[in-house]
């Protein structure tokens, strides 16, 4: 019998204001700070635990002892995720739903996706001839427009910008509080009520996307008693289709600011295959913040490192700490494709988008059309694009969730090569 060990403990204040304030760094400064991968904190109103590192992620992933099922805030449902989307469930109800998002994600889709990538690329892209841009504003415009594409989604011109704008301040508004918050929790109710019409238009056959398409295999499928989704939550698991593709924006924008500031990595993408621009792509996802942790509650009590986890605990998962772990990852904070040529694809250790396995558990199922469309994206802006990269605010704040460069990277004299 061995002796159980006392969590470290923040004490009993509130420390929901820190976790705002240091936001990505929040765990990962704690964890420093309490020589440990777990401590106890108080967030929202209740007792918190917080871990960090690839044996808290593997264990938080396991489903005998964590469930997901009311434990998002309503405030982060509201903007970014939807209530009663997939990103909520467990067991078989998770099992099902998961597997309506696997089945859209087809070899011969994704490539489908790719393909859009770059007509929507080259086709935005002749406007921009010889003008300053911002990077960040046009990739969230290209990349609505192919999620809605590719999605079966009707976009008309005259709608594009304000769509991808609300897509936008939904992803922008989940971790804010004040105006950024109800901009993006507006931009859902709006986001939402679009998509309802759209799937009760597929419903009375007044549209009639392709077969296999994310439209119409979220508007005709059956969850485990048989029955159609109802048209609220078919239109929020169709924006969970194309919301997180608008985000990519965000990883655009650090994967130019990467080509910027590692000049030798530029040309090394523009000159080497696949297996590189592939490392390229994850040290970009690791390297710089997107998710900054995840919660669950706790199912059933256990022990984990002679430490006792109580049922019905929150716990929060530190991601982006994981993702810069030194234990991990030599020299984390430096840009090196590199390190994933013998990398061991541990699902607890690189976690960008969540852990654990995407076919059974909550890692997200869209991780490959995220990866190839960024790849898509980088080719695009590296191989077939001139510009100049003028003076301007590069440094992004890790106290905001979501972060961006300053300057959402500004673009000077583009022409398509």
């Amino acid at each position: 019998m061995y002796e159980m060990k006392k969590i470290p403990c923040e004490g009993t204040m509130d420390h929901s204001l820190s976790l705002l304030l240091d936001g990505y760094s929040f765990i990962q400064n704690r964890c420093y700070k309490y020589k440990t991968d777990i401590f106890q904190t108080h967030l929202l109103g209740q007792k918190a635990i917080c871990m960090s590192g690839k044996d808290a992620a593997k264990v938080f992933y396991d489903n005998e002892y964590f469930k997901r099922k009311d434990v998002t805030p309503k405030r982060v449902q509201k903007t970014l995720t939807g209530q009663q989307g997939v990103q909520g469930l467990d067991g078989k109800e998770h099992m099902n739903r998961k597997q309506m998002f696997l089945s859209i994600m087809t070899p011969d889709n994704v490539q489908l996706l790719i393909d859009y990538t770059n007509k929507q690329w080259k086709s935005n892209s002749r406007r921009w001839y010889n003008k300053d841009i911002v990077l960040f504003d046009e990739a969230q415009i290209i990349m609505c427009q192919i999620a809605c594409r590719w999605a079966g989604v009707p976009l008309r011109a005259r709608e594009t910008k304000q769509r991808a704008s609300d897509l936008g301040k939904m992803i922008d508004g989940f971790g804010a509080v004040g105006p950024r918050y109800w901009q993006g929790r507006i931009a859902r109710q709006h986001s939402e009520k679009w998509i309802r019409e759209i799937i009760a238009d597929i419903r009375s056959q007044k549209l009639n996307p392709e077969k296999g398409s994310a439209a119409f295999t979220i508007a005709w499928y059956l969850d485990q008693d048989s029955k159609l989704l109802s048209t609220q939550v078919a239109a929020v698991e169709l924006l969970n289709i194309i919301r997180p593709i608008v985000a990519i924006a965000t990883y655009i924008t650090f994967g130019a600011l990467a080509m910027f500031e590692y000049p030798d990595c530029r040309k090394k993408f523009q000159i080497s295959g696949t297996p590189y621009k592939d490392m390229v792509v994850q040290e970009i996802r690791r390297l710089y913040p997107f998710t900054p942790y995840v919660g669950a509650e706790v199912k059933k009590s256990f022990i984990w490192k002679q430490y006792y986890i109580k049922k019905g605990t929150l716990v929060l998962l530190d991601i982006y700490g994981t993702n810069h772990d030194p234990r991990l990852w030599n020299n984390p904070y430096d840009f090196i494709p590199e390190r994933f040529y013998n990398w061991d694809h541990n699902a607890f250790s690189f976690m960008p988008q969540g852990g654990g396995d995407c076919n059974t558990g909550h890692r997200c199922a869209g991780e490959l059309v995220t990866t190839e469309v960024l790849k898509a994206s980088l080719e695009f802006i590296v191989n077939h694009l001139n510009y100049k990269v003028p003076k301007q605010n590069l440094n992004y704040c890790l106290s905001r969730i979501p972060t961006l460069p300053k300057s959402r990277f500004r673009m000077s004299k583009v022409k398509i090569i």
